[in-house]
Formats: C-alpha cells, structure tokens, sequence
C-alpha cells in the first residue's frame, strides 16, 4: 500500500481501537487522588550525579567526556525504587530543569505504586515535554511494584529471559588509530559493534575496524548524512563490508528522503531521531523499518510497553537503545529486550562511576537476572 494511503487508513484504525493516545486505560481523575486511606505514602527523592565516561564519546556533532543525571528514588512502606533520568546535551534536559519538574510532582494524593496509569498520566500532563524526569518517575516506580511483587518485570510482562539478544558495544568516531584500539578492547567480548558515522572519515572509520576483526555492524548516522543518494550509496557499501543495520541516516526533518532511503535500502533502517514517544510510531511506518525505543525520550517502561505492542501491530522491527546512563535505566530497558529484534544496552559499559549492579552481558548476550523490579542493587556511594 502507498505510504500515504497506508497512514490514513491506520490512524483511522488506531482511533477505532483506541491504541497510541496518550489517554492511559484508566484516566487520572481527581476521585482517585487523595483516596489513600492506609497511613502509607509514596515519598520521592532525587539528586544530581555526573557519569564520567571511560573514552571521550564522538558522533556526527559534538563530543563529550561526562554525562549529567539524575537519580531518583521513590519509597513507599520501607521498599525502594530506583530510576534515573539521563541528560545528554542533545535531549534538551538539565540536572537543574529536571529537578525543577520533580519539585511539582506530588505523589502522596496516590494510593500506593500500583496506581501505575493514574500516576504516570498524571506525571505526563504536569508539562510538556521533560520526558527523560518523567521516565525516572516511571523506571523508579516499575522499580517499586515489580520489589512488592517479588518479580523482575520481565516475568511480569510473561518475557522469557532466555530470549534476550546480544547487546551492540558502541564505537564513537575517532581517529584511525584510537578506531582500531577500541575495536580490538571490545571485538572479543561483544558478538555486534555499533559505529558512529556522519562526518567526513565515514569509510576510514569502517576500514580501520575491518583491519581488527570482521565481526557485524550496526551503523548509527546520528541524521549525519545530508543527501538521499549518497545515504543510499553508503548504505550499499556498509553490507558488502558486513554491516548489518542502519539507524537514522538523514536529518529527522526529512520523512520523505528517509522513505526513499528505506524503501530502496538493502539493510533495515531504524528510527532514531525521528521516533519520540507512542503517537509517533503509525507516522513512521514505511518511512523506516523500525523505531528505536529509549526510555529517557519515551518517558518510560510503561510507554516502551504500548510502543513495542503497537509497533509490532503494523509490522515494524523493534529496537530497544539507551543513552549514557547507569545499570539503573539499562537494567530497566532490558527487561523489555527479550521482546526485540535488535538491542543498543551498552550505556552503563561506558561509564566509570556506576553506582548500580544489574543486567550482565556474558558472551556478549545480555543477561537478566532474577531481582524483583528491575533487577538492580546498589553497589556504590550514594553520596
């Protein structure tokens, strides 16, 4: 079906069914705040932390040796949980606008943690935007009921562990030499690589670690390319040199060009930049293979949960990826992994200064483990 075509008629559809709203399945309203009639109240805390990254970190803009974020907890009867909002410069979030947005949040009208669609709604409606505040709300709260429970969260979305892909290590664009020594630090640990392109070296990059190992690639363009032509061309010479995928080659302000591109193009091409939140997964079908799900830009687990459930409805691949972050947000991404087709959960590898333990990666396979919630303890300082 004609792209065009195909989107009137699926969003008709959606509004029949009443899939990809923003609305939850059952609306907050103010009879169901303030009903809390046990003594029990939901307590949130955050502060600020910096993750200090292993290796200067380069993509098609800018690079960076640090990650700010913020961790948040939420107690509730002597249990805790953790979430984490991460802030890459390029999210448009700050340590400072996040914990401006959790200073308006005022979970004590709430029940208890199982009140999980009334909460986030709420959190959702507070203001635009701020999705990575909004996504630490949700992990920390996910946290928080999977611990009541007793189960990961993948037991509770009836997720078979065993299925998990392998994780994607990421290689940031750097001289040839530095090129080759990260590749030869990470070629035997992990079974993919994922190379940044996008900026004028795109083809020394690919054969200096073609030089190490031969081992697939996944390749993220970071919108890096500038015309459709030679996205294609690139595109055709990545698999002859065992390339294996493709995220976001052009500019997010381009569906068009990124179609053509999809359309004509050997590898899967994911969205990246040009995929958010929910409402926009039925935008892009036909325009890419699939979408890449990150919390800090989805708001969270609960809506990864709907767009994994829609995308899947029309036909798309799935991709679960993660910022900069500590095991805190990857533990909880990978609990939706065994539900994917690729996974990007490399974030806390990155880092020097995790203060959490949780999913492993053992031969290069992400590995959950059977903690409650999002399967994390801490490790290190809180302080």
């Amino acid at each position: 079906m004609e792209r065009r075509n195909f989107l009137q008629t699926v969003a008709l559809t959606a509004l029949g069914a009443g899939v990809a709203t923003a609305a939850p399945l059952t609306l907050f309203t103010q009879k169901n705040a303030g009903r809390n009639t046990a003594g029990k109240k939901l307590k949130l805390s955050f502060r600020p932390y910096d993750l200090q990254l292993r290796h200067v970190f380069t993509i098609a803009n800018f690079s960076r040796s640090t990650t700010p974020v913020v961790l948040t907890e939420i107690e509730y009867d002597g249990v805790t949980g953790y979430g984490e909002a991460s802030l890459p410069p390029y999210l448009g979030e700050t340590q400072s606008s996040v914990m401006d947005f959790l200073k308006k949040v005022n979970l004590e009208q709430f029940a208890g943690p199982f009140d999980l669609e009334d909460i986030l709604y709420y959190v959702d409606k507070i203001a635009e935007n701020n999705t990575a505040a909004k996504a630490s709300i949700d992990i920390a709260l996910h946290d928080l009921v999977g611990k009541i429970m007793g189960q990961p969260w993948h037991k509770i979305w009836g997720l078979d562990k065993s299925k998990a892909p392998s994780t994607t290590f990421t290689i940031g664009i750097d001289t040839e030499e530095v090129v080759k020594q990260k590749t030869r630090e990470a070629a035997p640990l992990y079974n993919i690589l994922k190379v940044k392109l996008g900026r004028d070296n795109d083809k020394e990059m690919i054969e200096a670690i073609r030089t190490v190992t031969d081992k697939p690639i996944a390749i993220d363009a970071n919108q890096g390319w500038r015309d459709k032509h030679y996205a294609l061309d690139m595109i055709h010479w990545l698999k002859e040199r065992g390339i294996v995928m493709i995220e976001q080659p052009l500019s997010k302000h381009r569906l068009d060009d990124n179609a053509w591109v999809t359309e004509r193009s050997p590898l899967p091409v994911f969205a990246d930049e040009s995929f958010q939140r929910l409402t926009d997964v039925l935008k892009l079908k036909g325009a890419f293979t699939g979408v890449n799900i990150k919390l800090m830009k989805c708001t969270g687990m609960r809506e990864a949960w709907k767009i994994l459930t829609v995308a899947r409805a029309a036909g798309m691949d799935v991709m679960i990826g993660c910022m900069t972050e500590t095991s805190c947000a990857i533990s909880a991404a990978a609990q939706l992994s065994p539900a994917v087709d690729w996974a990007d959960l490399d974030g806390n590898l990155l880092i020097s200064n995790d203060i959490y333990q949780g999913v492993t990666v053992v031969d290069g396979k992400l590995t959950l483990n059977e903690l409650p919630g999002i399967g994390i303890k801490v490790v290190g300082s809180k302080q």
